[in-house]
């Protein structure tokens, strides 16, 4: 959950770099409150409100975070256009998102593994 809300207090921050324990993890809770609200919403049988309004919520925080894990691998935050090729863009921004940091600071500020983590 600290991941999670670390990424929200961040809400519109598109510089910097992000962990891939950053990323995943705000991926994951994303993922689970969104199931959760849609859950919801098939049990009171109504339209996806919920969803949509979460979704609308959470919208700059997935991608200031997305672009931070691509600084963090040392590409632009333009990358994430590819995901528009259809089938393979979306594969190739998967791989992205797993890659591990690039070594040391790069034109996007310092390794966030080097730095000490706040709990």
């Amino acid at each position: 959950m600290h991941w999670y809300a670390k990424v929200l207090s961040n809400y519109a921050v598109f510089r910097g770099r992000a962990r891939r324990t950053e990323y995943w993890m705000f991926t994951l809770i994303n993922f689970l409150i969104a199931l959760i609200l849609t859950g919801i919403e098939a049990m009171m049988a109504i339209p996806a409100v919920l969803t949509s309004i979460y979704g609308l919520a959470v919208l700059l925080p997935s991608l200031g975070v997305l672009i931070r894990r691509l600084h963090d691998t040392g590409r632009t935050g333009w990358w994430f256009l590819i995901q528009l090729i259809p089938f393979i863009g979306s594969i190739v921004l998967l791989v992205f998102m797993c890659l591990d940091s690039q070594e040391g600071t790069n034109e996007y500020g310092p390794n966030p593994k080097e730095e000490p983590e706040h709990t």
